[in-house]
């Protein structure tokens, strides 16, 4: 089994990413789990897919009713639930976390997401876990033990500081990661290549790919619609599938 997690910078294109890699993989393997880890819950839309239930409704329904359940098992009430929440999606599963509606913090569905990816994943070849944004799912160790990380960024001062702090931070914490790669998007000429290239030389961090800018992508996310639906030709479309054979290689 192969836990792929894409983290980065809000609006760098960690759900493009994650949705391409998931179209792509999907196509290998029978078995993949996508998860969408962001309480924004863009990657259903991405993948031109509905979900019913997310992992932050869940949390909602246990708080209002765990008064109610008496001695019932808390714990396998919970599991049903998070199953119920799977979406079986054509060649793949898909679990959102999404957004708890009531007060307090995300601290219940993060640790519920922990557990049930621990559960989950022996089920699955693969896992592709688009993340929350920023750092936060690092120091709260949700995703604690992937494959690869994937860090994506653009060329802003922001993207670029947020890569560096993953790299830094997944050191600190001694996250039990085989390897963390850099995916550069949105790069639109040759210098912005060049710099992206002694970024990551500098930093230490390889760089998987280069994803030039593409007005295509940008037109998809304006309309609302799935990413997945690139035209075939597109460069951002090729290279992410060279990127998916990669990690199943």
């Amino acid at each position: 089994m192969t836990t792929v997690a894409v983290t980065g910078k809000g609006g760098t294109g960690k759900t493009l990413v994650s949705a391409l890699l998931i179209h792509f993989i999907s196509k290998k393997s029978s078995k993949v789990l996508a998860v969408d880890a962001d309480p924004d819950s863009n990657l259903a839309d991405a993948l031109g897919v509905e979900v019913e239930r997310t992992l932050g409704e869940i949390r909602e329904i246990f708080q209002e009713s765990r008064d109610e359940m008496g001695t019932m098992n808390k714990e396998q009430w919970l599991e049903g639930k998070i199953y119920e929440a799977i979406c079986e999606c054509k060649g793949y599963d898909l679990l959102v976390m999404g957004r708890p509606e009531g007060e307090g913090c995300y601290c219940f569905a993060n640790s519920l997401l922990r557990g049930v990816l621990k559960k989950l994943r022996r089920h699955y070849d693969y896992v592709i876990i688009d993340s929350e944004a920023g750092l936060e799912h690092f120091s709260r160790k949700t995703i604690d033990s992937a494959d690869y990380i994937l860090i994506v960024t653009d060329m802003s001062k922001k993207g670029l500081a947020t890569a560096k702090r993953i790299k830094e931070l997944s050191k600190e914490l001694k996250l039990n990661f085989k390897d963390i790669m850099l995916i550069a998007n949105r790069i639109a000429n040759e210098d912005a290549e060049k710099r992206i290239r002694a970024f990551a030389n500098e930093e230490g961090i390889k760089l998987l790919e280069i994803l030039p800018y593409d007005e295509r992508v940008v037109e998809l996310d304006l309309k609302g619609l799935p990413v997945v639906g690139l035209d075939e030709n597109s460069e951002v479309y090729k290279r992410m599938s060279k990127v998916a054979e990669f990690l199943t290689g």
